[in-house]
C-alpha cells in the first residue's frame, strides 16, 4: 500500500505574494473578491493596492505573529496577503474561541499583533481582548504592554475606533515612500520555505496545536487542487466559498487558489447561512461550491433549493469530514453538480493530500476520497508494527511530500510524535489504498471499536444508516452501537461544520443516566 502522485509541472518556487503578483500581471482588472452582505467587490489589481505597507508602518516585522480573528469578512482575505507581502506570520484564529481559548491560542504562538472586528454576532471580540489585556485603555496604539499576553503590543480594529487600537483604514493609510522601499527591500530575502501561516489543528483531541505551514507548502497545494479541479483551462471560474477563511479549506482552496490561479471567490455571507449560499450562486453565476458534507446536507434541505437556478454550477469540492454516499448522489443528482469532487487532507498537510478527478465514476466519487496529489507520497501501514501492509489492506495512513508541515509551533514534543525521522507524516486515520493510487478513510484510530476481537469502524454503521431515506445525517459514537439509538432534531457542529463528538457523549451521558 504506497502510492506517490507523479506530474509532470514542477513545484513552484514562489512566495504567496508573488503569486498574486504575477496573476494582477495577468488579469488587473477581473474580479478576485465578491462579498455579498456588504456588496464589496474587488479586482485584483485594486485588491492588490489594498495590501500594501501599512503593517510595517505600525511597527510590525518580518518574522512577527498577527493573529486574525474574526469570521469571513474582506479584511481577513486582505490580512492574508498583506502579512505574507511583509514576511509576516499569519496566525488563523478560530471565531468562535472564547476568552480561555483564545488567550491559549494567542500565548501558544507569541502573537505580537491581533486584527479583529469589533464584535459578530454574540462574539464581543474587543471586549475579550480588553478582558484578556485591561492595559489597552491606557496604552497607545501599538504601544500595549500586557502581563497576560506578553508578546502583544498592537491591536488593529476593523470597523471602528477603540482605545488603544489602531482602526485598520488608517493602519492601510499609514505606508509612507520609505515604508514601500524598505517592503521592496525586504521581499527580496523571503524564501518559499519561510513559515507565512500557523494554523490551529481542531481541539477536539485536546488542546490545540499550531500548525505551522511555509510558503512552499500553501502556494503549492493550492497550484496542484487547481489542476486537479481544473481551473487551469477553465474559463471564468467564479467559486462560491461559505467555508471559514480560519479553516485551511478556506484560506488554502480558496484564498490561495485566487491568487495562484486568478479565480473570483464569492462570499454569500460572514457567517455560514445555507440559504445566502444558494442566492450566492444564482446572482454571482457561480461555477463552482465548496463545503463540508454538513453545508451540503444543509443546501439540500433549503425549501426553495428546487426554485433556484443552479444552472451555472459545474462542480463542487466536499472536504473537511467524510462525506457519506447518499450525500453525494444527491448534490450530483438534485443540485445538478456533475463534476463533484472529494477532497482528504489534513490542516498539517496543507491540506490536500487525496482528491477525485471531475471525471471518476459516480463509485470513486461515493466510495473513494479520490486520487493521491501530485508530488505526495502516501502509505498504509499497521498501526502497532510500523510495518506497510498490503493494497487493499486498512491500516494508518501516512504522508510524506512537500506538503508536509514544517513542525507545530514552539511544540517539538508533539511535531515528533506526528512526524517520523524519515518525514513521514502520521494522520492518525485508518484507511486502505487501490493499486491507482486512490484512498478510502474508514475512521480515526482512536474511533476504532474491537468488539470480542473484531475491529468496528463507526463510518461503516454511519454510511450504512444514511441509506435510510428517512435518515438525513448520522453520527454514532461508539458506545451507543448497537446498545443504545437516540434520535436528536440536530447535532452540535464546530465553526466549521464538524459534528462535536464528545459533546454528542455528554448529551448521550445525561439523557441515558450513564
Amino acid at each position: 500500500s504506497y502510492a506517490h502522485g507523479i506530474s509532470s509541472h514542477s513545484l513552484l518556487s514562489s512566495t504567496v505574494d508573488q503569486c498574486l503578483k504575477h496573476t494582477v500581471e495577468r488579469y488587473p482588472d477581473r474580479e478576485a473578491l465578491v462579498f455579498m452582505q456588504d456588496g464589496m467587490r474587488k479586482t485584483f489589481a485594486q485588491f492588490y493596492q489594498d495590501t500594501a505597507a501599512g503593517l510595517l508602518a505600525v511597527g510590525l516585522k518580518r518574522g512577527d505573529r498577527l493573529g486574525m480573528w474574526g469570521p469571513n469578512i474582506y479584511e481577513w482575505i486582505l490580512m492574508q496577503f498583506a502579512t505574507a507581502k511583509a514576511g509576516i506570520i499569519l496566525v488563523s484564529v478560530n471565531p468562535a474561541y472564547q476568552l480561555q481559548e483564545a488567550e491559549f491560542a494567542l500565548r501558544k504562538v507569541q502573537c505580537n499583533a491581533v486584527v479583529c472586528p469589533t464584535q459578530f454576532k454574540s462574539q464581543k471580540y474587543c471586549e475579550m481582548l480588553r478582558q484578556l489585556c485591561p492595559e489597552m485603555e491606557m496604552a497607545s496604539p501599538g504601544g500595549i504592554k500586557s502581563s497576560r499576553l506578553p508578546d502583544l503590543h498592537t491591536v488593529i480594529v476593523t470597523d471602528s475606533q477603540q482605545p488603544g487600537a489602531f482602526h485598520l483604514k488608517d493602519v492601510m493609510q499609514a505606508g509612507s515612500s520609505q515604508h514601500l522601499q524598505q517592503l521592496q527591500d525586504l521581499q527580496k530575502n523571503l524564501s518559499c520555505d519561510d513559515p507565512i501561516n500557523i494554523q490551529f489543528t481542531s481541539g477536539t483531541t485536546g488542546k490545540p496545536k499550531g500548525a505551522t505551514l511555509t510558503h512552499h507548502n500553501i502556494v503549492n497545494n493550492a497550484y496542484f487542487i487547481g489542476m486537479r479541479t481544473g481551473y487551469n483551462w477553465r474559463k471564468n471560474v467564479r467559486i462560491c466559498l461559505p467555508v471559514p477563511l480560519y479553516h485551511c479549506f478556506g484560506s488554502v482552496g480558496g484564498g490561495m487558489v485566487m491568487a495562484v490561479h486568478g479565480t473570483t471567490v464569492v462570499f454569500p455571507s460572514s457567517g455560514y447561512d445555507g440559504h445566502a449560499n444558494l442566492v450566492a450562486i444564482e446572482k454571482e453565476k457561480c461555477t463552482f461550491v465548496y463545503g463540508t458534507p454538513t453545508m451540503f446536507i444543509d443546501m439540500l434541505s433549503q425549501p426553495d433549493l428546487a426554485k433556484i437556478d443552479l444552472s451555472s454550477v459545474e462542480g463542487g469540492i466536499s472536504a473537511g469530514s467524510p462525506c457519506p454516499p447518499e450525500v453525494i448522489r444527491k448534490i450530483i443528482n438534485i443540485m445538478g453538480i456533475k463534476e463533484m469532487l472529494i477532497g482528504y487532507g489534513t490542516t498539517e498537510n496543507s491540506p490536500v493530500t487525496f482528491c477525485g478527478f471531475p471525471i471518476d465514476s459516480v463509485e470513486r466519487k461515493t466510495e473513494t476520497v479520490g486520487c493521491i496529489c501530485p508530488h505526495t507520497e502516501a502509505k498504509v501501514v499497521n498501526p502497532t508494527t510500523g510495518v506497510i501492509v498490503p493494497v487493499g489492506a486498512q491500516g494508518e495512513l501516512l504522508i510524506r511530500g512537500y506538503c508536509v508541515m514544517l513542525e507545530y509551533w514552539k511544540d517539538d514534543e508533539k511535531t515528533q510524535e506526528c512526524i517520523t525521522k524519515d518525514r513521514w507524516y502520521k494522520t492518525g486515520d485508518i484507511a486502505s489504498l487501490d493499486a491507482y493510487g486512490y484512498c478510502k478513510i474508514e475512521g480515526r484510530i482512536k474511533d476504532l471499536i474491537i468488539r470480542g476481537g473484531e475491529n468496528i469502524y463507526p463510518a461503516e454503521i454511519e454510511q450504512f444508516l444514511h441509506t435510510h431515506p428517512k435518515i438525513q445525517e448520522a453520527q454514532i459514537a461508539h458506545y451507543k452501537v448497537p446498545r443504545y439509538i437516540t434520535f436528536v432534531q440536530g447535532y452540535p457542529l464546530t465553526v466549521t461544520g464538524k459534528i462535536q463528538k464528545h459533546k454528542l457523549r455528554e448529551q448521550a451521558e445525561k439523557m441515558l443516566g450513564l
